[in-house]
C-alpha cells in the first residue's frame, strides 16, 4: 500500500497554527490540494501569504465552524477550487484549565462545542459529499476511482480527528478537555462503523504534549513546566508539531486502508506511566 495522498483533496480544520498548520503544510508538500480552514482568517492570511492565491493547490477559508451554515460554505469552497475531497482532519480544538466544581466556570459546554459538535457536524457533512461522489463515479461507469475502490475495498474516504490522552487520565483541573476529547474518541468509532459499508475510514490521532501555541505560552509563564513534561515521558521531550503530519498522512494514505475507529497515540510513552500528578500539557 501507498503512503502517497498526491492528487487528493483535504480540508484541514485549525489550520492557522500548531498542529492543524503544520499538517496542512505537510499534505501540501506531499502534493495534496489542501482547504486551511480556520475562525482566525487573517492569521491563515499571514501563514499562507501569496500561497493561497498563486498556488493552485493552495486555498484558505475563514469562519467560524461552530455555525452550520459556515460548515456548508467551507464544504462549498473547497468543491468550487479542487471539485471533490478525500480527507478531513478535525484539527481545530481548544484547551484550557477550569474549576470541576464551578458550574459557571467548569468550560464544558465551551470545549464540547469546540472539540466535539463542530468535528462531529463537519464530519457529517464531508461524509454525505464524499458518498456522494462515490455514486456519482459509479453511475458514470467508474471513472475517478469510485466503482473500481469500491469492488476491491480501497476506502473512499478518510477521517482524521486529533484527540488527546487527556481522554483517559484523570486530571480534575481539565475536566472539560478531557470529556471533550473522550467523547470525540467515542465519536471517531461511532462514525467509523457507520460510514464503513461506505468505503469511508474514521481514526484520531490521540496526543500528548506538543509544542503548540498554548504551550509555547504556557512555558513562558511557567517554565518549569518543560522539565516536569519531561520527567513524566519517558522519550524526555516535547514533541514538535511536524512530528505528528506524518501520522496524519498515514491514517489518511491507502496505507491505513484496513484501519478504521482506531485511536493512534503519540505521546513519547508517557500514557505508559499513568502518573496522575503529571502536568496538565
Amino acid at each position: 500500500m501507498s503512503f502517497s495522498i498526491a492528487g487528493k483533496t483535504a480540508i484541514v480544520t485549525g489550520a492557522a497554527n500548531g498542529i492543524g498548520l503544520s499538517i496542512a503544510r505537510h499534505f501540501v508538500e506531499k502534493g495534496a490540494n489542501v482547504m486551511f480552514a480556520d475562525m482566525d482568517e487573517g492569521r491563515l492570511a499571514d501563514e499562507l501569504g501569496d500561497a493561497a492565491r498563486d498556488e493552485g493547490h493552495v486555498r484558505m477559508f475563514g469562519g467560524d465552524l461552530r455555525q452550520k451554515l459556515t460548515i456548508a460554505n467551507l464544504l462549498s469552497a473547497t468543491i468550487d477550487a479542487f471539485d471533490r475531497v478525500d480527507i478531513l482532519v478535525n484539527a481545530s480544538r481548544q484547551m484550557f484549565a477550569s474549576d470541576p466544581l464551578c458550574a459557571e466556570d467548569d468550560g464544558v459546554e465551551t470545549l464540547l462545542q469546540q472539540n466535539l459538535l463542530t468535528s462531529l457536524r463537519v464530519s457529517q457533512m464531508v461524509a454525505r459529499r464524499m458518498i456522494a461522489q462515490a455514486e456519482r463515479a459509479a453511475q458514470e461507469g467508474g471513472q475517478g476511482g469510485g466503482q473500481g475502490a469500491a469492488a476491491n475495498g480501497a476506502s473512499l474516504g478518510s477521517i482524521v480527528n486529533i484527540s488527546s490522552i487527556a481522554a483517559r487520565r484523570t486530571q480534575p483541573e481539565l475536566l472539560a478537555y478531557s470529556v471533550s476529547c473522550a467523547a470525540l474518541d467515542q465519536m471517531t468509532r461511532s462514525l467509523a462503523v457507520a460510514l464503513a459499508p461506505k468505503r469511508i475510514r474514521v481514526n484520531a490521532l490521540a496526543f500528548g504534549s506538543v509544542m503548540s501555541a498554548s504551550l509555547k505560552d504556557a512555558l513562558k509563564d511557567q517554565p518549569k513546566i518543560r522539565s516536569e513534561i519531561r520527567e513524566h515521558t519517558p522519550l524526555e521531550r516535547i514533541a514538535a508539531p511536524g512530528e505528528l503530519s506524518d501520522a496524519a498522512q498515514f491514517l489518511a494514505s491507502d496505507a491505513a486502508g484496513f484501519m478504521t475507529g482506531q485511536i493512534l497515540t503519540i505521546d513519547g510513552g508517557r500514557s505508559l506511566l499513568d502518573a496522575v500528578c503529571a502536568p496538565v500539557h
